[in-house]
């Protein structure tokens, strides 16, 4: 099942959700497999409690309405061609292996994270858990070096997801960059371990456009492709107080309308500066500044403690990094 979201340029208007199903496989290694003998069967993902935690905590971030319910849609897929193995009809071959395109901070790697849990409790991967790397720890320095050090990072997610930020660098040398082996090496683990191991891509979005471009036999390879937008800025204010919330603090409301402000400012100004990293930059950094001007007085009340005051807030350069 190939999926496509695509976020139109007109405010207010739906996302484009394009699905395309792939021709039914009724035998062989890409067919939904029976579940092993002494494992439990779930007849209905609904009633499994772990699965409606991890949804109940995917539902819990902030924005990503479409990608949330894309991942539901998965979820249901799943489901679905499970119950249609156990009634010996045809079922769709479970190809997941999935491109994220967007800036850093939109949530791309937590909702990877999910996934590995959600694919675990279903009983897609062993694991579930997720390995995270990047274009060093896969690209070596000598011919043979690139592949075996591909080769480590894949043994290490088998069971799970492996999860490559920036994936488009390996493609940026040209033909004589290690990195094209480092692709070959990933393309044949994705063979090898087709039932094993669940490959996410990420990076930017037209990076990763141009990155499929420069080999044809990746895109097919890739079926599902989510784009995570930019938060908006009331998103941006919700992740704020959630992280402020989560350590204890709270905005006043002078304090609520000073950050809003400032994040106005950075979203006019600076093209990538509506993710998650840069709030977390500028909560722990309004966090010492109320420490030290607290640290000058004797004692403080807990509603000292707590509130976070406008002179608390400060934006540096680095913070946008």
């Amino acid at each position: 099942m190939a999926i496509r979201i695509t976020f139109r340029p007109e405010k207010n208007q739906p996302p484009i959700v394009q699905t395309s199903l792939v021709q039914p496989l009724t035998s062989g290694a890409d067919s939904i497999q029976e579940p092993q003998r002494g494992r439990k069967v779930i007849h209905n993902a609904a009633e499994n409690k772990d699965i409606a935690e991890i949804l109940a905590e995917l539902d819990a971030l902030v924005g990503l309405t479409t990608v949330k319910r894309l991942i539901n849609e998965i979820q249901a897929y799943i489901e679905i061609q499970k119950r249609r193995t156990r009634e010996k009809l045809t079922a769709e071959p479970l190809v997941l292996h999935m491109i994220f395109r967007g800036n850093p901070g939109t949530g791309k790697t937590t909702v990877a994270r999910l996934i590995g849990k959600l694919f675990r409790e279903m009983e897609v991967l062993q694991k579930g858990h997720i390995i995270e790397c990047e274009r060093a720890d896969l690209v070596g320095e000598y011919i043979g070096h690139t592949a075996q050090k591909t080769r480590d990072q894949v043994k290490k997610a088998l069971g799970g997801v492996l999860f490559i930020d920036e994936a488009y660098s390996l493609a940026r040398g040209g033909e004589k960059d290690f990195g094209k082996e480092a692709i070959d090496a990933l393309v044949k683990a994705m063979e090898d371990h087709k039932n094993e191991l669940i490959l996410i891509l990420a990076g930017y979005k037209h990076e990763m456009e141009w990155f499929l471009q420069t080999n044809p036999g990746l895109r097919s390879r890739f079926p599902i492709h989510i784009d995570f937008p930019d938060y908006t800025i009331d998103e941006l204010l919700s992740i704020g107080d959630s992280m402020l919330k989560a350590r204890q603090y709270e905005f006043t409301p002078e304090a609520r309308n000073a950050f809003r402000f400032m994040l106005q400012g950075l979203l006019n100004s600076h093209p990538y500066a509506g993710n998650a990293r840069l709030v977390r930059n500028m909560v722990e950094k309004t966090i010492r500044k109320q420490a030290v001007r607290l640290y000058q007085k004797s004692s403080s009340s807990r509603e000292e403690l707590i509130r976070i005051l406008p002179c608390d807030l400060s934006l540096e350069e680095e913070d946008l990094k």
